[in-house]
C-alpha cells in the first residue's frame, strides 16, 4: 500500500489540554516572580523601604492580568458570554504563556503538535463565541500551496482562477465555493505572501487552512484580526498533496458570512 493511500486520521484535540498547560504555565510564572521578588527584597529595601512593596504590587498586577486571561479562555471554552476585556486578556495570556506551555508539555512528553491542535480548537472557540459576521467581500480564505497536486502544471498562487477544476485536488471545489459565495480566496506559498494578501485585501475575518504549526503562528501573528483555523489532512505526509474536508470549510465560511 502506498503512503498516499493510507488513512491519515487526526483525532479531535481536547481543549482541556491547552487550558491545563496554560494554568501550569501561570503557576510556574507565579513561582518564578515570587522567587525573583524574594531574592531581590534585601537589595530593593536598601534603596527604599517602599520599593519592595512597589515591585511586589507590579508583579501581582501582571499575574492578575494573566489570571483574568486564563479565566477568559475558560469562559470561552465553556461557551459562556464574555466581555471584550476578557477576550483581550485571554489573547494576552496566550501570547505570553504559550511558549512556556509548550516547554512544560515537552517535559511531560506531550508532543508540540498536540498542544497546537488544542490551541487551535480553543482559539476557534473564542472567535466563534464573538459571533462575528462579515460581508463575503471582507472574508479571506487562505490555503497552503501544498493543497494543489504536486504534478499540476498550473500556477495558482496569487491567481486561483488559473485552476482548471480537474478534480484531482480540492482547489477546484474551493474556487467554485468562492465564486458561489463571493469571498476572497488565495493560495499562499508561505507567511510572507499571506501577510501581503491580508494587507492588500484588508479582510475583516480570515479562514485559514494549514497544518498545526502554520495555523498556530498565523493565528497569533494576525491578532486582533479574527481567524478560524481548519486543519488540513496529510495522507502523503506534510507539505505534499494535502487535502481538506470541504464541508468543514463551507460550514466555517457560512458562520462568518452576514
Amino acid at each position: 500500500m502506498s503512503r498516499c493511500s493510507m488513512i491519515n486520521t487526526i483525532h479531535r484535540p481536547q481543549k482541556r489540554l491547552f487550558i491545563t498547560l496554560i494554568l501550569a504555565s501561570l503557576f510556574v510564572t507565579s513561582l518564578s516572580m515570587y522567587a525573583m521578588w524574594e531574592i531581590s527584597f534585601i537589595g530593593l529595601s536598601n534603596i527604599s523601604q517602599y520599593l519592595p512593596i512597589l515591585v511586589g504590587a507590579i508583579l501581582i498586577g501582571i499575574l492578575c492580568c494573566g489570571l483574568l486571561g486564563v479565566l477568559g479562555i475558560i469562559l470561552a471554552v465553556l461557551g459562556l458570554p464574555t466581555f471584550q476585556f476578557f477576550q483581550k486578556q485571554a489573547w494576552l495570556a496566550i501570547n505570553l504563556l504559550f511558549p512556556l506551555a509548550v516547554s512544560i508539555g515537552r517535559l511531560i512528553d506531550v508532543k508540540k503538535e498536540r498542544i497546537e491542535r488544542s490551541f487551535i480548537e480553543v482559539s476557534n472557540q473564542i472567535i466563534q463565541n464573538r459571533k462575528i459576521k462579515v460581508s463575503p467581500d471582507r472574508l479571506l480564505l487562505l490555503t497552503p500551496h501544498c493543497l494543489q497536486q504536486e504534478s499540476c502544471p498550473h500556477k495558482i498562487t496569487r491567481n486561483v482562477n488559473n485552476c482548471k477544476k480537474c478534480g484531482r485536488c480540492k482547489i477546484g471545489e474551493l474556487v467554485a465555493l468562492s465564486e458561489k459565495l463571493g469571498f476572497h480566496f488565495v493560495v499562499s506559498t508561505g507567511g510572507t505572501l499571506s501577510r501581503q494578501m491580508i494587507k492588500s485585501i484588508k479582510p475583516k475575518a480570515v479562514l485559514a487552512i494549514a497544518c498545526e504549526r502554520d495555523l498556530t503562528s498565523g493565528i497569533q501573528d494576525t491578532y486582533p484580526l479574527p481567524v478560524i483555523g481548519v486543519l488540513n489532512e496529510r495522507p502523503c505526509g506534510p507539505c505534499n498533496n494535502t487535502t481538506v474536508d470541504i464541508k468543514k470549510v463551507e460550514i466555517a465560511i457560512k458562520d462568518f458570512i452576514d
